[in-house]
């Protein structure tokens, strides 16, 4: 089974809600292996987008060449946030502009309390997430204020890494596997944060092997495999079709 994306810039200009985030043909390499083929999507403001597929699909790969971080090389394709072009910019320019990714591995600054992460990532003066929003979104981190970051459990390093994106006062947040590795009840506090986030009107695209929670948390899903896009549509589309989990999520 193959669904074709129907993504095009001009398509995405014509929806309801048109796209903010949108992502368009983008091709990427580590060194001579093409790992990103032609990948296309678009995310309106506000929207929840599950990035799914099969380990090695290209998800977490799709995510960094957006970021910008270096590798995976873009090599065409555009990238385009509130009618600014990532595609042209270096990573720092592109967290400028408003895209803030969260890696699987966190990188919480070692030697740092919480705050001191929270307050190297933010913005001068802070315009929507000061620390003491944060500490609203995130209570266990406003307890661990003063505890250093890499000490904390590894659902308080998520939320700490979350926290720190935030701070930035980004418009579209990246998250890579946000789940892995945390406990059911913690991963519901994570998913509480959000629906929280998602009501202050930040876009958020979401990659998860959890497909089933990931889906049930998001408006849309796109599904990749081999590097491209084999389904893009609703999350409720997702859930209800068997076929389509069995072969490219085994659900």
């Amino acid at each position: 089974m193959t669904i074709k994306p129907d993504f095009t810039a001009e398509a995405a200009a014509t929806r309801p809600g048109h796209a903010y985030f949108s992502v368009h043909d983008i091709h990427a390499y580590y060194g001579e292996s093409y790992i990103v083929q032609g990948v296309s999507f678009d995310v309106r403001e506000g929207e929840i987008l599950a990035l799914l597929g099969r380990n090695g699909a290209g998800k977490t790969s799709t995510l960094r060449t957006c970021a910008r971080v270096g590798t995976p090389e873009l090599q065409r394709g555009e990238i385009w946030l509130d009618h600014q072009p990532l595609h042209t910019m270096k990573a720092h320019e592109a967290s400028a502009a408003g895209l803030g990714l969260v890696p699987e591995d966190r990188r919480i600054i070692p030697g740092l309390t919480v705050e001191e992460n929270l307050k190297l990532a933010q913005i001068a003066p802070p315009i929507g997430w000061g620390l003491d929003r944060l500490y609203d979104l995130f209570p266990r981190l406003g307890e661990r204020r003063k505890q250093e970051g890499v000490t904390l459990s590894g659902g308080e390093q998520q939320m700490l890494a979350i926290a720190r994106a935030l701070a930035r006062d980004i418009k579209v947040l990246l998250l890579d596997e946000p789940y892995e590795g945390l406990a059911p009840v913690i991963v519901d506090k994570i998913e509480e944060a959000l629906l929280e986030i998602k009501a202050s009107g930040i876009t958020t695209v979401l990659v998860e092997q959890n497909a089933v929670r990931a889906l049930k948390l998001s408006d849309r899903a796109v599904i990749l495999d081999t590097g491209g896009v084999v389904f893009d549509g609703t999350a409720a589309e997702v859930l209800g079709n068997a076929e389509l989990r069995a072969e490219y999520l085994a659900i």
